[in-house]
C-alpha cells in the first residue's frame, strides 16, 4: 500500500497569469505522477484551493484532474485550509465532495472526530485550519481518547504550523506546539507550513511536503518548485520534486542608483529562456532616486530575451530620505498576521481589537461570487461590514 501526501496547492493564488497556470499545471502533474506510482489514496492537507470560492475556470480545471484520480478508483482525502476554508461554511469543497471527487476526513461532532476508512484499510482523520491560527481552540476541545486508543494504521491531517519543528529564521511565526497532536497515529501529514520537513513522533511520522508550487515570491527564489511525498505502510517516503521552470534568482545591492543598474545588466548576459526570474533588490540610496534605476525598461529587456515571467521585489531598497516600513513573514498571510501585531492598541476601543481587525479582512477579501452583479456584492460586503462594527441605522443600505 502507498500513498500520497500533497498540501498547499493554492490553484488559482497568483494573479500573474502565467503563474496562476503554473499552479494548475504543477496539480495535473502531481496527478500523474500518482496515478504512475499507482498509490491507494492521496491526502490533500489544506488549501487546494487559494479562496474558498475559486472562479469557475479553476473549478471546471481541478475537477478535471480529481476525476482522472476516481476513474483509476483512487480516492482523495482533504481537510480545508486558511485558505479554502470559510466561516460561512460556503466552501468549494464541499461541491466536489458531493460530486464525489474528494472526501472532507474532518468530521467534527460534539468535540470529537470521526476516522474515515480507505479501501486499504487505512483510518483517516483530521483537523482543519482557519485563518489567523484560530483552530487552537478546537484542538482545546478535542476529545482525543477514542482517536488515541483506535488501532490499526492511523492517518491524522492537520494544516498548522508546529512550533517544535519550524526552521530556525520563523522565530516569529505563530505556531502551536506538537503537543496538539493526538498521539498514537503512523503518520501526521501537514499543511500550512510552506517548507519541507519530516520528522519521528512517537512510532510515527509527522511531515510538511511544502508548497505544490512556490506561492509567493520568496518561495520561488528559496525552494525553486514544488513537490509532496509518496509513502508506503513501512513509513518509506520518496519525495516527488516537480520541476516545471528554471529559476534564476538575482539578489544584488548597491548604494546609488547606477551601481545597481550596472549590476543588473550583467545578467542581460545569462541565457534567460523559459526561466523564471527574480529579481531582489536592496540598499540604501545615498545618491539619486529609486526610479533612476529604470527597473521597467531592464525588466522589459529580460522578457524580450525569453523569460518565462520575471518578477521583483524592491521592498528592502530605499533612499536616506525616506525609512521603509518592514515586516517579517514568509507568506502574505505571516506578513498580516505579524503587522496586525505591530500595530495593536494603537486605537481606544472597548472590544477585541485583533478579531476585529481579522473579522474585516475576512469580509474585505470576499469575491464576487458567480453572476453576481457589481451592486448587489458592493452592498453585500457593505452590510457585512456594518454589522461586524456595530453601526446598524448609521447607514441604511437597503
Amino acid at each position: 500500500m502507498k500513498f500520497a501526501h500533497m498540501a498547499d496547492c493554492h490553484i488559482g493564488g497568483w494573479q500573474e497569469p502565467k503563474l496562476k497556470e503554473l499552479t494548475i499545471e504543477s496539480f495535473r502533474k502531481a496527478i500523474d505522477s500518482c496515478i504512475q506510482e499507482n498509490v491507494g489514496f492521496v491526502l490533500i492537507s489544506g488549501d487546494l484551493f487559494n479562496t474558498a470560492l475559486p472562479n469557475i475556470e479553476l473549478i471546471s480545471e481541478t475537477a478535471k484532474e480529481l476525476r482522472r484520480l476516481k476513474e483509476k478508483d483512487i480516492e482523495v482525502y482533504v481537510i480545508p485550509g486558511s485558505h479554502d476554508y470559510s466561516p460561512s461554511g460556503k466552501t468549494m469543497l464541499d461541491v466536489l465532495e458531493k460530486s464525489g471527487l474528494i472526501n472532507n476526513v474532518f468530521k467534527l461532532n460534539d468535540n470529537s472526530l470521526e476516522f474515515t476508512i480507505d479501501k486499504t484499510n487505512v483510518k483517516i482523520t483530521g483537523m482543519l485550519g482557519k485563518r489567523g491560527g484560530m483552530e487552537r481552540n478546537d484542538y482545546k476541545l478535542l476529545k482525543r481518547e477514542n482517536l488515541e486508543n483506535e488501532t490499526g494504521f492511523k492517518i491524522f491531517m492537520f494544516h498548522t504550523t508546529l512550533t517544535e519543528f519550524k526552521p530556525e529564521s520563523w522565530e516569529h511565526v505563530e505556531s502551536e506546539p506538537a503537543a496538539i497532536l493526538p498521539e498514537n497515529f503512523n503518520y501526521y501529514a501537514g499543511g500550512h507550513a510552506h517548507y519541507v520537513f519530516a520528522k519521528e513522533r512517537g512510532n510515527g511520522i509527522v511531515a510538511y511536503p511544502g508548497p505544490l508550487f512556490p506561492n509567493s515570491f520568496k518561495e520561488i527564489e528559496e525552494l525553486k518548485h514544488g513537490g509532496f511525498y509518496i509513502i508506503d505502510d513501512k513509513l518509506n517516503m520518496k519525495r516527488i520534486d516537480l520541476k516545471l521552470k528554471d529559476v534564476l534568482a538575482i539578489n544584488i545591492s548597491g548604494k546609488t542608483a547606477d551601481e545597481i543598474k550596472e549590476k543588473l545588466y550583467k545578467f542581460l548576459d545569462h541565457d534567460l529562456k523559459d526561466k523564471i526570474v527574480t529579481v531582489r533588490i536592496s540598499g540604501i540610496l545615498e545618491t539619486g532616486r529609486i526610479s533612476d534605476i529604470n527597473l521597467k525598461e531592464i525588466i522589459k529587456q529580460m522578457e524580450e530575451m525569453g523569460a518565462f515571467a520575471v518578477l521583483k521585489n524592491t521592498n528592502a531598497l530605499t533612499t536616506k530620505e525616506f525609512e521603509e516600513f518592514r515586516v517579517e513573514g514568509s507568506t502574505t498571510e505571516e506578513v498580516e498576521e505579524n503587522t496586525i501585531k505591530q500595530h495593536l492598541g494603537q486605537l481606544s476601543l472597548d472590544i477585541d481589537e485583533e478579531l476585529l481587525i481579522k473579522s474585516l479582512m475576512g469580509i474585505l477579501s470576499k469575491e464576487k461570487d458567480e453572476g453576481e452583479k457589481n451592486l448587489d456584492f458592493e452592498t453585500r460586503v457593505l452590510k457585512d461590514t456594518i454589522k461586524t462594527l456595530k453601526i446598524e441605522g448609521v447607514w441604511d443600505v437597503n
